[in-house]
C-alpha cells in the first residue's frame, strides 16, 4: 500500500513570499543604490553596444519572423527593431552579456544581475509607448532604475549563501526569478498573481552549467542570459493572463525543486532583501574577461611593462604562477585546447598571457585570428594556478568581499619578478572614486561605435544626469539610442 499523502493545498513557501512582498513593499531610499543603478544602466548599454560590433551576436537578433514590426512594440537599443516584449528582452539580453563585460555578482553563486535589464527595459519601453498611444502618462526611468536595484538584490541575496553551480545548474535561474518578480510589479500584477508567476520560474526546468565548462564551453553562454529574462516576461504575462501558480515548488516532498535539483536543502539567507547588492556591485571597466580573473588580468599588465622595461620577453619566462581563491581555480583554470571565444575568455591562463606579451586584453582578442599566434598557447602552458586559503576566506568575508590574485614570473635564468598582488579590481565598490570616471569613458568609447556625434551628446547629456534620467519617460529615453 501506498503512503498517504495530503491533497490539501500548502500556503506558498516562504521564500517565494519575501521575494513577491519586497518587490511590492520595499521603499528604496538609498541615493547611493540610484546612482549606482544610473551608472549600471549605462555601462550595461553600452557593453550591447560593443557586442553590436560582433556578427556572432548580431545573427540572434532581430524579430522571430524576419521583417515583424510591432506596433508600439519595445525598442533595442542601438538597432531598428521595434519587437514584442518576450522577444525585445532575448535581443537586449543577448547584447548584453555578449562579450562578458557587464556587471558582475560574486559570493556562493556568482552571476551578472545587469542580465535583469533585458526583460526590464523591453517591458518598460512597452508599456510606456502603449500608455502615450492610450493617452495615459509613460512609465519614467526611475522606474527602471527601482527595478534594476530589486532585481540585483532579488539575484545577489539568494546567491549570497546558495550555490547553484554545485549541482550542476547555471545562475541564470536567478535571472529568470528576479525578472520575472520586477517585470510581474511592472505589468501591475497582484500580489497573488506575481506569486504564481515566481512559482513559475522555479517549476521550469534549469539549465545546465556545461555550456560553460569543458569539453563543451560555448557561445550559449552568453545568450543564456537573454534567454532567461525573456522567459520571465513570458511567465509574467502568462500569470497576469489568470494562470494558476505553485504554491510548495520548492518545497514539495519529492517533486520540488529542493528535493529534485537541489540535493534536498533549503535555500539559506543571510540578510534581508534591501539595497546592499546594487550598492556592492561590481563594475568590469578595464578588461571584458571573467571577473574572477580581472585583479589577474590587470597584474599582468603591470607585469608586461615590467617585462619591457627590463628588455625582457614571453620567451624568457620559465613559469608563471597565480596564487587565487577557490572559484578561480573551479571555473576558469583550464588546460589543452580553446575551441573558440567563449572558450578563451573563460580561460585565466589565455587571459594572463595576453597581456603579458602584448600589454592588452580586448574583446577581439578572444576571436580566432588573434588566438592562432602560438605564442599564446605557448605561455599558456607555463602559467599555473595554486590556491591561497586566505584568498578564498576573503572572497566569501562579506566585510571585504575580495577578488584577489597574484602573479610571480619566473625566469629560465633562474631569475624573479617579485610577486605583485592585485586585492580589489577597479570595479570594486573599494575603488569607486577611481572607478566611475573609467566606467563613463568606457561608455562614451562605446556609444562612439555606434553613433553620430550629435546623437552621442544626447545620450550623453540626460544619462549623466541622474535627476534628468530618473524624470524621463523610457520610451523616450530608448529612443535616443535608435538607429
Amino acid at each position: 500500500m501506498s503512503a498517504s499523502i495530503s491533497n490539501i493545498r500548502p500556503p506558498f513557501d516562504q521564500p517565494l513570499v519575501d521575494i513577491v512582498d519586497y518587490v511590492l513593499g520595499y521603499e528604496i531610499r538609498s541615493e547611493l543604490a540610484y546612482e549606482t543603478a544610473r551608472n549600471c544602466l549605462i555601462d550595461t548599454l553600452g557593453c550591447g553596444l560593443e557586442a553590436l560590433e560582433y556578427p556572432a551576436c548580431t545573427k540572434l537578433l532581430g524579430p522571430v519572423v524576419p521583417g515583424t514590426v510591432v506596433p508600439h512594440g519595445a525598442k533595442v537599443p542601438g538597432t531598428s527593431y521595434q519587437l514584442d516584449p518576450v522577444q525585445a528582452a532575448f535581443n537586449i539580453g543577448a547584447m548584453i552579456r555578449w562579450l562578458d563585460f557587464n556587471d558582475t555578482w560574486l559570493a556562493a553563486e556568482w552571476g551578472h544581475p545587469s542580465d535583469n535589464l533585458g526583460g526590464i527595459l523591453a517591458v518598460a519601453d512597452w508599456l510606456s509607448r502603449n500608455a502615450v498611444a492610450a493617452g495615459r502618462k509613460p512609465l519614467a526611468m526611475k522606474a527602471v532604475l527601482a527595478a534594476m536595484i530589486k532585481a540585483h538584490e532579488i539575484q545577489g541575496c539568494i546567491a549570497l549563501e546558495n550555490s547553484f553551480n554545485r549541482v550542476g545548474l547555471d545562475h541564470v535561474v536567478l535571472v529568470k526569478v528576479a525578472s520575472t518578480a520586477v517585470v510581474a510589479q511592472l505589468l501591475g500584477l497582484t500580489r497573488e498573481e506575481i506569486l504564481n508567476a515566481v512559482s513559475l520560474a522555479w517549476v521550469d526546468g534549469q539549465s545546465l552549467r556545461t555550456y560553460r565548462h569543458v569539453p563543451n564551453t560555448g557561445s550559449r553562454k552568453s545568450w543564456a542570459a537573454g534567454d532567461a529574462t525573456s522567459r520571465a516576461v513570458r511567465l509574467a504575462l502568462i500569470a497576469k493572463s489568470g494562470e494558476m501558480g505553485y504554491p510548495s515548488v520548492l518545497t514539495a516532498k519529492g517533486w520540488g525543486f529542493y528535493d529534485v535539483l537541489f540535493k534536498g536543502q533549503p535555500f539559506r539567507f543571510q540578510r534581508p532583501y534591501g539595497s546592499y547588492v546594487m550598492e556592492h556591485v561590481l563594475f568590469k571597466i578595464s578588461f571584458p574577461a571573467e571577473f574572477h580573473s580581472q585583479t589577474a588580468v590587470a597584474a599582468a599588465m603591470h607585469l608586461h611593462a615590467q617585462l619591457k622595461a627590463a628588455g625582457r620577453t614571453a620567451a624568457d619566462i620559465e613559469r608563471v604562477t597565480i596564487r587565487t581563491h577557490e572559484a578561480c581555480i573551479r571555473i576558469i583554470d583550464k588546460k589543452g585546447p580553446l575551441n573558440n571565444p567563449a572558450d578563451r575568455d573563460h580561460c585565466i591562463q589565455y587571459m594572463v598571457a595576453l597581456p603579458l606579451l602584448f600589454g592588452r586584453l580586448t574583446a577581439s582578442d578572444y576571436e580566432d585570428a588573434v588566438a592562432a599566434d602560438p605564442r599564446i598557447d605557448a605561455l599558456r602552458e607555463r602559467i599555473v594556478c595554486v590556491e591561497d586559503p586566505q584568498f578564498t576566506r576573503d572572497y566569501h568575508d562579506p566585510d571585504k568581499r575580495s577578488i584577489a590574485n597574484a602573479l610571480t614570473v619566473a625566469f629560465k635564468d633562474g631569475t624573479k619578478l617579485e610577486e605583485l598582488v592585485v586585492d580589489y579590481p577597479i570595479g570594486h565598490k573599494r575603488r569607486r572614486e577611481e572607478g566611475i570616471p573609467l566606467l563613463e569613458a568606457k561608455f562614451r568609447t562605446n556609444l562612439a561605435r555606434r553613433f553620430a556625434k550629435k546623437q552621442q551628446e544626447a545620450i550623453l547629456a540626460v544619462s549623466l544626469d541622474q535627476r534628468a534620467l530618473e524624470a524621463m519617460p523610457v520610451h523616450e529615453y530608448v529612443d535616443l539610442y535608435v538607429i
